[in-house]
């Protein structure tokens, strides 16, 4: 299968305060941000041409510079109203949106008294899942990965900052290159944490369990779906769950701006229930007409 370069493409970032071509949006090679991980992001997606929860994800942008001590120049109006006449300008109803924040090539090192800050935002199409329709299907197949999450005084885990995600990317090439989906990540102490770029629930009759953020960031698409569950009758628990406990569960699932909700198929050994007799799929549901309301 051909894939689609995202340098190459036709269309328009929207790129420190200027509509520009997609493939002028570039940074110099000596950039601040590209070496030392001096970046922070977000992951949306518009439905029905509306970014869900557009105002939420650009508070998290702001707080997640403000941890990593970048200043946006910008409002978060400025923002929300650039996401907005992108979509409209890229002519796009459902697609991916990212904006991001990074140090540039003003100054070069670990000091950052002196760097520039630049901001862009791009949306496209063609990702509509981490995963292959068929596999969410199915069900993703996890192995546990030897990477784990850091402890909060070793990395900003409030901020979805980029250099944390290398831990992610070295879990997921781990698992795929075994033949799995996706790695579920411990913590630092050895409680379960996360997917690679998901959080997961665990359901057992009417309770579902899922473990405490205090490490990892605590997804929109998770508060999200906590809200949706509760209200549907489900007590969420939220509690540290080692991982001999797994094998307790009856279900489980990621949630996540791209992954939405996912069913998982297994993690190691351990096999879950899926199909569409099972609460996950009805979750599955639920938040397709959720997020396209």
């Amino acid at each position: 299968m051909t894939v689609k370069p995202f340098d190459n493409r036709d269309g328009i970032i929207w790129m420190n305060g200027e509509f520009i071509d997609w493939n002028d949006a570039k940074c110099h090679i000596i950039t601040q941000g590209m070496h030392y991980a001096s970046a922070v992001f977000e992951g949306e997606r518009a439905y029905n041409d509306k970014i869900f929860k557009s105002e939420e994800h650009t508070k998290r942008l702001f707080k997640s510079a403000e941890i990593v001590g970048i200043k946006i120049p910008y409002s978060e109006g400025e923002i929300n109203e650039a996401k907005d006449e992108l979509i409209s300008k890229m002519a796009l109803s459902d697609c991916y949106v990212r904006p991001i924040a990074w140090r540039g090539s003003q100054q070069m090192g670990l000091s950052t008294s002196n760097a520039d800050i630049n901001v862009a935002i791009a949306v496209w199409d063609d990702w509509a899942s981490y995963f292959k329709i068929e596999d969410r299907k199915a069900g993703l197949k996890l192995i546990t990965s030897p990477w784990k999450r850091p402890s909060p005084d070793t990395a900003p885990c409030e901020a979805k900052a980029s250099g944390p995600y290398v831990i992610c990317t070295m879990s997921k090439e781990f698992a795929e290159n075994k033949g799995y989906n996706d790695a579920l990540m411990l913590d630092y102490r050895g409680y379960v944490a996360e997917g690679t770029g998901a959080n997961i629930f665990f359901v057992k009759d009417k309770e579902i369990h899922t473990p405490i953020p205090d490490c990892f960031l605590n997804g929109i698409t998770r508060q999200t779906v906590i809200e949706m569950v509760s209200m549907n009758g489900f007590k969420v628990i939220e509690k540290y769950i080692k991982p001999e406990e797994i094998s307790n569960y009856d279900e489980a699932f990621l949630t996540g701006t791209a992954a939405e909700v996912t069913p998982i198929q297994s993690i190691d050994e351990k096999l879950f229930q899926t199909g569409e007799d099972t609460q996950t799929f009805k979750f599955m549901k639920e938040f397709h007409d959720l997020v396209r309301s």
